[in-house]
């Protein structure tokens, strides 16, 4: 008998068909190869519970599909799955992609809103059992705290980090901004506030937060000088931090400091053009510099956006009024 050599192509190898070893006399049978699930497959088996087999069709179709509805339908069912067998990778995958391609849809916002947060809770879950006393433990169960109100145990859960590592960048900030959370800060509680700040820059001069933050601090008590170079080096420290070049513009503003104000307002407008505020103190400094022309085209922007977060107010109040 004649041994036919066959060269292997990709090309060719895909059409092959595979046989298995014969006995003698035994006839010769193709193995089957499944076909892949159809979108419509996938989703019937995905609704009656048959999620591993259907998991992989789901990603493809949410991927693929031309059809809007079979794509949102094929997501919402792949992340149910996902969840169900604690695959959180591609959980957060379909999560992602569900939030790309439906971005205003509320059934999927609705979705996402829960798979996020199940992720979360399954990942602080885990971080509890596996290291309940590490950093990251403790400071999961102060944040938690915190949005229950409940601030001088959130702060206790701080300080002892801060006993077992007492330069942990990032622990002082979190001390200043519980004491300035707490409801009706007085004197006192501010200029301990104040004092944890300083200490975080100490241990972290890079943290645009606690400089943003000794900012207001500054701006409140009218520290103009004081609130300049706080804004103004946060804004350094972090070039996408609106509210840093907005509060440094203001405060300049406030110093008469007009032409150095425009481009601190100039970046504000860029970052946040929604900030009706903003575009009124870029005005009054273009205004103050003989800038007429672009201070009127800011002024008109502001008024703008004011117009249309009064009509969204009244809106939702029509919405919530009772009938």
């Amino acid at each position: 008998m004649k041994r036919i050599h066959v060269k292997a192509t990709a090309a060719l190898l895909t059409s092959l068909v595979v046989f298995a070893p014969l006995a003698k006399g035994q006839e010769a049978k193709p193995t089957s190869i499944k076909a892949p699930l159809t979108a419509e497959k996938a989703i019937a088996l995905a609704e009656h519970g048959n999620c591993k087999e259907a998991l992989p069709a789901l990603r493809k179709a949410l991927a693929a599909s031309t059809s809007r509805d079979q794509r949102k339908k094929a997501g919402v069912l792949g992340v149910r799955c996902a969840m169900g067998n604690d695959d959180r990778a591609t959980a957060g995958e379909l999560l992602g992609q569900l939030g790309k391609q439906f971005p205003n849809d509320p059934d999927v916002l609705y979705v996402i809103a829960h798979g996020y947060s199940d992720l979360s809770i399954r990942a602080a879950g885990q971080l509890a059992e596996q290291a309940p006393q590490s950093v990251e433990a403790r400071r999961m169960n102060a944040e938690a705290l915190e949005v229950q109100g409940k601030w001088d145990e959130a702060a206790k859960q701080y300080e002892e980090i801060l006993s077992q590592n007492p330069k942990l960048s990032g622990i002082h900030y979190l001390i200043g901004r519980i004491l300035l959370s707490k409801p009706d800060p007085d004197q006192a509680r501010v200029a301990s506030a104040k004092q944890e700040f300083l200490k975080e820059l100490e241990i972290d001069p890079n943290n645009a937060g606690a400089e943003y933050v000794l900012g207001v601090l500054a701006r409140q008590e009218s520290d103009w000088d004081e609130a300049i170079k706080r804004f103004s080096r946060a804004a350094a420290l972090d070039a996408g931090f609106g509210d840093a070049f907005w509060g440094w513009g203001v405060a300049l503003v406030s110093k008469k400091r007009y032409e150095e104000a425009v481009a601190p307002l100039q970046a504000a407008v860029k970052l946040q053009p929604g900030n009706p505020s903003a575009h009124y103190n870029l005005g009054m400094a273009l205004s103050r510099t003989g800038r007429t022309a672009e201070a009127e085209k800011e002024f008109a922007i502001q008024k703008e956006i004011i117009a249309k977060l009064d009509e969204k107010r009244n809106a939702r109040t029509e919405v919530t009024k009772p009938e």
